[in-house]
Formats: C-alpha cells, structure tokens, sequence
C-alpha cells in the first residue's frame, strides 16, 4: 500500500510529516531550504536517539536537494539508521513532497540526506553507544 494515496513515497509510516507555514516562503515563493534541512535534522535526530537510548549533537550532515517544495505541499520524512559506531550514528533521510490537492501530479522526492550523530552524556560529553537490542 502506498502511503497516503500517494505513489512515489515509500509504504512505511514517516518519522515526521509537516506542511511549512507562510513564514517558510523565500523570495523566489518556494519553501527556504534552511526549513527544510531542519526538518531533516529533526527527523534524523528522532531515530537518532532512539538509537543512542539518550540525547545526541548532529556532527555531520550531506544533504542533496532534488525538488522545490511549494506552499502547501505536505512533506513527509523517513528517517533510518544506516549504520552505528562506537560513538556516533548515520541516519539516512529522505523527504516527499505530497502536492496540495494533486494539483501537480505525483509525490516527489524533494531533499534526501545523510547526517551523523553523536551520542552524549548528561554533561554534554561524548559517550558510547548501548548494545543494539
């Protein structure tokens, strides 16, 4: 099944879906890439620390941008551990746009992303990793 009616988007549920508001509009008319490299992180860091069982720094981060994302566009994020060290996380990211109202056709992959976290202590400090459960 494809989520959301949607195809172009991946079956599973998304880590984090959000529609920007007005004041995520740049210049141009399109949602600022900034918005939506914080969503990103926002997405990466949820499994991030789930994984790390504890809060985590982004250290790292390669995001490739692919589609503008409009106004009114649902953008939906998964998010998926990749691989974890002794200390840190890749966390691969991918976000779909849904159009408003199927007005422009399919979903579409917007940005996708690889970013790497830090596990941390309670005093800020780099900590290792529990076992995977």
């Amino acid at each position: 099944m494809v989520a959301g009616g949607c195809f172009g988007m991946p079956s599973d549920e998304p880590t984090l879906r959000v529609y920007p508001m007005a004041g995520d509009i740049n210049l141009a008319g399109h949602i600022f890439g900034g918005w939506i490299m914080g969503q990103i992180d926002i997405a990466g860091g949820v499994v991030a620390i789930r994984r790390a069982e504890g809060r985590v720094a982004t250290v790292a981060a390669k995001i490739d941008f692919r589609s503008m994302v409009h106004f009114g566009d649902l953008v939906s994020l998964y998010a998926s551990v990749v691989k974890a060290g002794k200390t840190s996380i890749t966390v691969r990211v991918e976000a779909y746009t849904e159009p408003r109202s199927g007005l422009r056709g399919d979903c579409v992959l917007a940005a996708s992303a690889e970013l790497v976290y830090v596990a941390l202590d309670d005093e800020g400090r780099k900590r290792e990793l529990p076992p995977e459960r």
